[in-house]
């Protein structure tokens, strides 16, 4: 399995590892796992990269593991928050549970899947404390950035046992599975390393970990969201040309990287597509590549045809009626952003798209308004003049605004309080 470092770093999908895992990948075989907690009924296109992780390393011979978090999800991962996650029902962990987990079965054949409620659940306090606390000093835990980045808003006693939880679970991997490394996004690290060192202080056996990078687009922003909405792998939440149009949307500064992540091919054709590219920029070749190889990848024969079909929907909702256009995203969609109306203090547009996550404050709204890049109900509007209660649209899902950024980015808004 040599070359499994190799293939991970050229395609941007290392952050870090432990020192000694070079050599024990030379020596064959090994098995990993990556932990999700289900916080959703589905994954997002967000969870792809540790998912890549465990499909590289299948490729490369070795065995995959999914630890569901069954256990660690009632808990909550402070990892990247800024404040404590709400604590999910179980009747609502073990749903998500059971969906997520067809997914994977999906994603990756012959994964083994296990989830951590069985061994976590059952765990008393005392032998908890006994048996992992006492390996752990506070000053180590201190250290960590997940803990480290939230002692000013404040963080929990129950969020600050999380990586212990975690790194219980390494540790009966290790000897329950004989699973030898965790893999994650780098927010995982100190996770990761808490499982390592109670693995050496319980068993004096060596461990290791691979992280790899977070991700962000090149413009800044949290990558596998699109206009502020999760971009969802069941076509149930996220419809299918709106999960192919994301992929070929992607900024050109990113296409390439995108293309290595989220793909398997090889770097002679990312090169060969790259150079068509520069060729003919309007045809998106490398987009389309990419799209329709993760489109067939998380949805099995369902790219076929998308690109066309796309090209189609977005003509309509360019010149369609609005009533159906919106109706169209409602059948699509579950959730949509909202904007109480009040009739005494009617909207400014810039009030509408802040809200709908087109612009990132009021004067961008305005500045992007002024260069004709918003537009409501396919108009331009006037930036600062009151929007009228007509523009509002009555639909059999409710009253709405269709919101747009450029040619292809749309937006239906709920309107509330006008009953």
């Amino acid at each position: 399995m040599t070359d499994l470092l190799a293939e991970l770093s050229w395609r941007g999908l290392v952050q870090d590892t432990t020192p000694g895992l070079p050599e024990r990948l030379a020596k064959g075989p090994i098995t990993a796992y990556v932990g999700f907690d289900p916080t959703a009924p589905s994954l997002q296109v967000g969870n792809l990269v540790p998912i890549m992780l465990l499909a590289h390393l299948q490729r490369a011979g070795g065995k995959a593991m999914v630890v569901m978090g069954g256990g660690t999800g009632m808990i909550g991962d402070p990892s990247g928050k800024n404040e404590e996650r709400p604590l999910l029902d179980q009747s609502v962990l073990d749903a998500n549970v059971r969906t997520q987990e067809t997914q994977f079965r999906q994603l990756l054949p012959g994964v083994q899947v296990v989830n951590n409620a069985t061994w976590l659940r059952p765990l008393s306090l005392v032998e908890f404390l006994r048996d992992v606390g006492k390996h752990f000093p506070i000053s180590l835990m201190l250290q960590k950035e997940s803990v480290k980045a939230r002692m000013e808003q404040g963080i929990s006693y129950t969020e600050f046992s999380y990586m212990l939880t975690q790194a219980y679970d390494f540790w009966h991997l290790y000897r329950e599975c004989n699973c030898e490394m965790q893999m994650g996004g780098s927010d995982q690290w100190g996770n990761i390393t808490a499982g390592i060192e109670l693995i050496r202080r319980r068993e004096g056996k060596e461990a290791h970990g691979l992280s790899a990078p977070l991700m962000t687009t090149a413009g800044g922003t949290k990558f596998g969201k699109t206009e502020g909405r999760a971009v969802w792998l069941d076509q149930r939440r996220t419809a299918p040309v709106m999960f192919y149009n994301f992929w070929v949307n992607v900024d050109d500064r990113d296409v390439e990287r995108f293309l290595r992540m989220f793909t398997f091919k090889s770097d002679v054709e990312i090169k060969q597509l790259m150079a068509e590219h520069e060729r003919d920029p309007g045809a998106r070749v490398p987009h389309h590549a990419l799209a329709s190889a993760v489109t067939d990848w998380i949805r099995p024969g369902t790219s076929e045809g998308l690109r066309e079909t796309m090209r189609e929907a977005i003509s309509e909702m360019a010149s369609g009626d609005l009533v159906h256009t919106i109706e169209e995203f409602c059948r699509s969609l579950e959730k949509f952003p909202e904007w109480q109306w009040d009739r005494h203090h009617p909207p400014r547009p810039e009030d509408l798209f802040v809200a709908a996550g087109l612009a990132t404050s009021k004067s961008d709204a305005r500045r992007l308004i002024a260069g004709k890049g918003l537009y409501l109900n396919r108009k331009v509007p006037q930036s600062g003049d009151p929007v009228p209660e007509s523009e509002v649209q009555q639909t059999e899902f409710g009253r709405f605004v269709l919101l747009q950024k450029g040619k292809k980015n749309y937006q239906p808004l709920r309107i509330t309080g006008l009953d």
